[in-house]
């Protein structure tokens, strides 16, 4: 299926409805749903097969499963798995052994997913986790990255997290990514360490370290997002008040703030995994239908435009 190219530039992706769309326009990807035992892991999967995202499989107890899928009107293959260890295991052997090229997070703990994941597929890099979100007072889609895998990266770790929300975001069509590298303020203090690693960061993106991006920090929150703060305090950055994506510094911040707007400001926000060699869909077991299925178009659609 020929995505949207133009002189070999990708089409710039600005909200979620041209995200489905996109996603819509690929063929189905065969994906298999771990610990799929659960009405909203279900319907996600029946309604992404239905759109012709993915052409999943459910790995989990089939005594739970299809009664879930007869009562949201529908059928899917099942594999018979009676734990999670066992059905994120069985996932990670059909990606090996060639029946599935996506893997989808159902009904468990993040831990239990991950763990043959990063035993068996994962690559070169180090995988790390980016949630993409509509705001209705933000011009641009906004990613946040990590609020899901690591707990408390270092300066190099930083830097593979940057790298891989980079592919991303050029994936999502934007050619010149603007970085905002956050602490809680946007001076450099030695008993900071996050302001210190976001100067390091910051003058390895001036010496090409990630290539096309405009990384700078630190940077507060509201100067990475507001351009009015950014004149207030007199900020001059090219990043600064637009903001592309905020790299936080540690996991606990970036889930705090991901689920304060996805909570308190109804951002919509879709999920995904990085650096595994195939996309995953990671969500959390609260999440609902919509955001699932949002998290599933924007991986098909990453998948597409990186494996070109």
């Amino acid at each position: 299926m020929r995505l949207a190219w133009a002189d070999n530039v990708l089409s710039p992706i600005c909200n979620f409805a041209e995200l489905h769309g996109q996603a819509r326009a690929l063929d189905p990807l065969a994906a298999a749903v771990v610990a799929a035992g659960e009405a909203h892991v279900v319907e996600a999967a029946l309604h992404a097969a239905q759109e012709g995202l993915i052409a999943p499989v459910l790995i989990g107890r089939r005594d739970i499963i299809d009664p879930i899928c007869r009562a949201a009107g529908g059928t899917l293959p099942v594999i018979e798995a009676g734990t999670d260890d066992e059905a994120a295991r069985l996932a990670v052997l059909e990606v090996q052994e060639g029946r599935a090229r996506m893997l989808i997070k159902g009904h468990l703990h993040t831990a239990a997913f991950l763990h043959p994941i990063v035993r068996e597929l994962h690559g070169s890099t180090r995988i790390s986790h980016v949630f993409v979100g509509e705001l209705s007072n933000y011009p641009r889609l906004l990613m946040i990255t990590d609020a899901a895998i690591n707990i408390a990266p270092d300066l190099m770790a930083k830097a593979d997290i940057l790298h891989n929300a980079l592919v991303l975001a050029r994936a999502l069509g934007e050619q010149m990514p603007r970085v905002a590298v956050l602490s809680a303020l946007e001076d450099i203090n030695p008993a900071i360490v996050s302001t210190l690693d976001a100067a390091a960061l910051a003058k390895m993106a001036d010496r090409g370290h990630f290539g096309a991006a405009l990384v700078d920090g630190p940077l507060a929150f509201d100067n990475a997002i507001s351009l009015d703060a950014t004149a207030i305090k007199g900020i001059k950055s090219q990043v600064a008040g637009q903001a592309d994506i905020l790299l936080m510094p540690d996991l606990v911040s970036g889930n705090v703030l991901y689920k304060a707007l996805a909570y308190l400001a109804n951002a919509r926000f879709a999920g995904m995994v990085l650096g595994a060699g195939v996309p995953i869909v990671l969500t959390s077991r609260a999440d609902s239908t919509q955001a699932r299925l949002d998290s599933i178009a924007l991986a098909r659609v990453v998948h597409a435009r990186t494996s070109n």
